[in-house]
């Protein structure tokens, strides 16, 4: 099973100004030792497709920044830890900010081409990275099916031609593929795909995401304060067996034969520490009765285990990193405990 983090350095803050300077994007490699140091054997690393392709320009590829993008997989690699390289950002669709878009990936056949002929570039780019070294994550966080014009169906068919696209060009690659609705919904329709499923911890909302600013306009500073387990959210008391109800058809994907991977999980900075860590402990649990592994949403920041600046937490600096002493210790306790 896979245990890691997400790293953010080519996530989209900031692109714009990085694409200018490309040797400005930082590959902390340090982390990396120390997230290795700590047992963990996994690293997500989502991508926004601006970095590479510009102005909608999409047979276009900005080589100097895929030359950044190659150092850092190596980086990865080369401390014997997964990468799971993942389009964040793909044409034609983003979870956040889709407007931004000028076509549709579930309509519009150029904006699905671009996709396919991204993700083939990819598989020849690293095609000598092994499936043990080296996964590709296909889009973050499709929406529910009825947004943006998506389908299980036509989302199936666009997974499908991009797979096989890949494995054209490396027939064992390992495929993952996020659940529908952000990452929430089970997707039993791809299991004859042969993919990795990507789900996401980050249930109750009201818990993990309070005070959000990017979900202002949801209520996030209306939610009462959450409590675990006891929160509730849309009329329905959140704990540890509502967490298993939750997972349920994940369970089932994978008693079935699919593989499934928790690919973000995490609590946001404005809930008190002993909060978040009541959650932690239940969650781990959950994903570990179920067989699920699971990679953190950042490793520094607000959703991670260095300088997330929750209050009450208990602080340690440790090889240069101020880290929370009481998260830290959790997370290996289950990760070696699964």
């Amino acid at each position: 099973m896979w245990y890691g983090f997400n790293v953010l350095w080519f996530f989209s803050a900031g692109w714009k100004d990085l694409v200018i300077n490309p040797g400005r994007i930082h590959i902390d490699e340090h982390d990396l030792d120390f997230i290795k140091g700590m047992g963990c054997n996994f690293v997500r690393l989502p991508t926004d497709y601006r970095y590479f392709i510009h102005d909608f320009k999409y047979d276009e590829y900005d080589e100097e920044m895929l030359k950044v993008l190659d150092k850092a997989v190596e980086a990865i690699v080369s401390r014997g830890l997964h990468c799971s390289l993942n389009v964040h950002r793909g044409p034609g669709y983003c979870i956040n900010g889709n407007e931004l878009e000028r076509h549709n990936l579930w309509t519009d056949k150029i904006a699905q081409d671009a996709f396919t002929n991204l993700w083939a570039m990819f598989a020849k780019r690293y095609q000598n990275y092994s499936k043990e070294q080296l996964s590709f994550d296909l889009l973050n966080e499709p929406p529910a099916p009825g947004q943006y014009g998506l389908t299980r169906e036509n989302h199936k068919m666009i997974m499908d031609r991009v797979a096989k696209a890949i494995r054209a060009v490396t027939p064992d690659r390992e495929i993952i593929c996020d659940g529908l609705g952000g990452g929430h919904m089970a997707a039993p329709e791809l299991a004859d795909l042969n993919v990795t499923m990507s789900g996401r911890g980050y249930q109750p909302f009201h818990l993990t995401h309070w005070k959000s600013e990017w979900n202002e306009k949801n209520g996030s500073f209306e939610w009462d304060y959450p409590k675990w387990p006891g929160t509730e959210e849309n009329g329905k008391v959140w704990d540890k067996t509502a967490l298993k109800e939750f997972y349920a058809p994940w369970k089932k994907m994978a008693d079935a034969g699919s593989k499934v991977h928790i690919g973000e999980c995490g609590v946001y900075n404005k809930v008190r520490n002993d909060t978040a860590l009541a959650w932690y402990r239940d969650f781990f649990d959950v994903c570990n009765e179920m067989g699920f592994g699971w990679a953190l949403w950042n490793f520094r920041g607000p959703f991670g285990i260095a300088e997330h600046g929750r209050q009450g937490t208990n602080w340690e600096y440790k090889e240069g990193i101020m880290l929370d002493r009481d998260l830290y210790e959790l997370f290996i306790e289950k990760m070696q405990n699964h």
